[in-house]
C-alpha cells in the first residue's frame, strides 16, 4: 500500500512551532496555557553511538536532509519530541533545529558521549570530573540553550548503574548538575531543565531519585538538585499488565516525587515485532498522576534490534512492523485531553532535604550528600563562558521535502513525504501530518509474534538499551549487554519487517 502525504508548500518558513516549557513542581507544563505537557518521545541515535564521531564531523543533527527524512516520518508517527544521545558542540545544528521545531518536536539532549573525557567515569567518578569535562558540557549547553524546542538537557544517563556505583558516583552526578545549573543560569535567557536518565536497578533505584531530588536546605532553589528524574525501562514485554509489569510498583514508589518523572526509554523488545500494549497504560489514568509519558526506545534499527525504521546505506528508509503498531497504539489515545489537561490544584510535593534517612534501600548506597568541589579551572568557565562560543538559533527552511525514498513495510514506495510545518506554539500529535493508505492493522493485533511471549521480565541494567554508554562508562554499547541478555529469543526476531 502506498503512505500518502500531502506536499507542503515550499516557500521559505522560518520555524517557529513550540513554546518553550517550564517545570513547575513535578510536572511539565506550557506557560502560556497552563496546561500540561507528556512527553511523546522517539530515541533517536541512527547509526547508533556510532553516528556521533568528531573526526568525521558530523552527529545526529547535523545534516539537514536526514533530519528533514526523520522528521517527516516521525511527526507522521505523532511523536512530539525526541532524545537525542551524543552531539558535537562544534557543529552547526540550526538547520536541524529548526525542522524538528516547526515540525513540533521538543528535544531532550544527553550532554556526555561515550568518548573517553566526555562522560563521568563510573568506576573511578573523581577521575574523569575535571575542567576540560566541564567545559566540553558547557559547550553542548550554549549550542542548544537558544532553541526553543531545548526540553531539558540529561546530566548523566545510568552511571549510577549498580551497587557499586551507587556508593560512589551520586556526588559527582550531583555535582555535574549544581555546575551545569549554575553555568544556565549565568548564560541563558531562560531556565532550562537539567535531569538525570537512570537505569531500571530496582535495588537502587528509588535510593538514586531520592539521593537526586532532594535539598540540601528544603528549597528547590538548590542548584544540585535535578530538575527532572527520568528511568530507562523495559519491564513491561509482550501482554504485561499494569501490576505483572511492576509498572505499579513504580507509581507507587515515586508518587511523592516533587520533580516530573518519565521513562527516558521503554519498549521491551520480547516478543518481536512489539505490540507497544504499555502505551494506554503510560498516557492512561494509573500514570498520568505521576508520570509525565515516555519516550520508545529506538527510531533506528540497530543491533539490538528495537529500531522502528531500518535505514539503509544509501539514505533510504524503510518502515517496520514496529513503527505501523505504534502508530496505531498512538493514535488509540486522545491527544485533547492528554495536552490539554491542568495539573492539580494545591502545591506540589516539596523536595525533601537531603538526609540519610532519606536511603532506605538495603543495599550500600551513599549517604553523603558532601559534593566535590568545583574543579579548579572550571568556576571560570562558569563564570566567564566557554570560548570559542557555539551558538544556536532558527534558520529559514525553503523546502519541507523528504529527499531520500520511504518505504512502507510492504515494499511500496512513500509519495509525496515532506514535513508540515505547524503553527505557532503547536505540539505534534497524531494527524497533524497525515497520511493515507499507511497499513497499520490494529493496535493490539497488527504485531504477531514470532519470539516468546513474556508478561513481565526482571528489571535490570542488562535491559537497558541506551547507545551512548555502557555501564561501566567506557562507552562500550550496550546492545552488546542486550544481545546477551535476550539471546535465547534472537533466533526469532524479524529483523526486517
Amino acid at each position: 500500500m502506498l503512505f500518502q502525504a500531502g506536499l507542503v508548500a515550499l516557500g521559505a518558513t522560518l520555524a517557529a512551532a513550540v513554546q518553550p516549557l517550564e517545570v513547575k513542581g513535578n510536572y511539565f507544563v506550557n506557560s502560556d496555557t497552563g496546561n500540561r505537557f507528556q512527553i511523546v518521545g522517539a530515541a533517536y541515535q541512527p547509526g547508533g553511538s556510532s553516528a556521533y564521531n568528531p573526526d568525521l564531523g558530523k552527529d545526529p543533527l547535523s545534516d539537514k536532509d536526514t533530519c528533514l527524512r526523520d522528521a517527516a516520518i516521525l511527526q507522521v508517527l505523532g511523536v512530539n519530541a525526541i532524545r537525542v544521545y551524543n552531539l558535537d558542540p562544534n557543529l552547526n545544528h540550526d538547520e536541524c533545529a529548526s525542522i524538528f521545531n516547526a515540525a513540533g518536536m521538543y528535544m531532550l539532549l544527553d550532554v556526555n558521549s561515550p568518548l573517553v573525557g566526555e562522560s563521568i567515569n563510573s568506576g573511578e567518578p573523581w577521575t574523569s570530573y575535571y575542567a576540560a569535562y566541564l567545559n566540553r558540557t558547557f559547550a553542548v549547553v550554549e549550542a542548544f540553550k537558544s532553541y526553543p524546542n531545548t526540553l531539558l538537557f540529561f546530566a548523566g544517563n545510568e552511571v549510577i548503574w549498580d551497587v557499586h556505583a551507587g556508593t560512589i558516583v551520586p556526588p559527582y552526578m550531583r555535582a555535574v548538575t549544581r555546575d551545569i545549573k549554575n553555568y544556565i543560569s549565568k548564560h541563558s535567557d531562560r531556565k532550562i531543565p537539567v535531569g538525570y536518565s537512570a537505569a531500571d536497578v530496582r535495588e537502587i533505584l528509588f535510593d538514586s531519585w531520592e539521593y537526586l531530588q532532594c535539598s540540601e536546605d528544603g528549597t528547590t532553589d538548590d542548584p544540585s538538585r535535578v530538575d527532572v528524574f527520568a528511568l530507562n525501562s523495559y519491564s513491561w514485554c509482550g501482554d504485561a499488565t499494569f501490576k505483572s509489569s511492576t509498572y505499579e510498583d513504580l507509581v507507587e514508589g515515586f508518587q511523592n516525587s516533587s520533580v516530573p518523572l518519565f521513562f527516558s526509554e521503554y519498549g521491551c523488545n520480547t516478543p518481536s515485532p512489539r505490540v507497544f500494549t504499555e502505551v494506554p497504560t503510560i498516557y492512561g489514568p494509573q500514570m498520568t498522576g505521576v508520570f509525565s509519558g515516555g519516550v520508545v526506545y529506538e527510531y533506528s534499527q540497530e543491533e539490538n534490534n528495537f529500531g522502528l525504521v531500518n535505514i539503509s546505506s544509501d539514505g533510504s528508509v524503510t518502515l517496520r512492523t514496529d513503527y505501523n503498531t505504534l502508530k496505531a497504539q498512538y493514535a488509540g489515545l486522545n491527544f485533547t485531553d492528554i495536552e490539554g489537561a491542568k495539573p492539580p490544584s494545591g502545591d506540589s510535593p516539596s523536595p525533601p532535604k537531603c538526609s540519610a534517612k532519606l536511603i532506605t534501600g538495603k543495599e550500600d548506597f551513599t549517604t553523603n550528600f558532601t559534593l566535590p568541589a568545583v574543579p579548579p579551572g572550571a568556576q571560570d568557565i562558569i563564570d566567564d563562558g566557554v570560548s570559542p562560543k557555539p551558538s544556536g538559533k532558527l534558520v529559514t527552511i525553503s523546502d519541507w521535502t523528504v529527499k531520500q525514498t520511504v518505504r512502507n513495510a510492504d515494499g511500496s514506495t512513500i509519495q509525496g513525504l515532506a514535513v508540515k510545518p505547524l503553527d505557532d506554539d503547536s505540539i505534534n500529535a497524531p494527524g497533524s501530518n497525515t497520511a493515507t493508505g499507511l497499513q497499520t492493522g490494529t493496535a493490539t493485533a497488527a504485531a504477531t509474534a514470532t519470539g516468546t511471549s513474556s508478561s513481565t521480565s526482571t528489571p535490570s541494567s542488562s535491559q537497558n538499551a541506551a547507545p551512548g554508554f555502557s555501564p561501566s562508562g567506557s562507552g562500550m554499547p550496550v546492545s552488546t549487554i542486550i544481545a546477551i541478555a535476550f539471546s535465547t529469543v534472537i533466533g526469532s526476531l524479524i529483523l526486517a519487517c
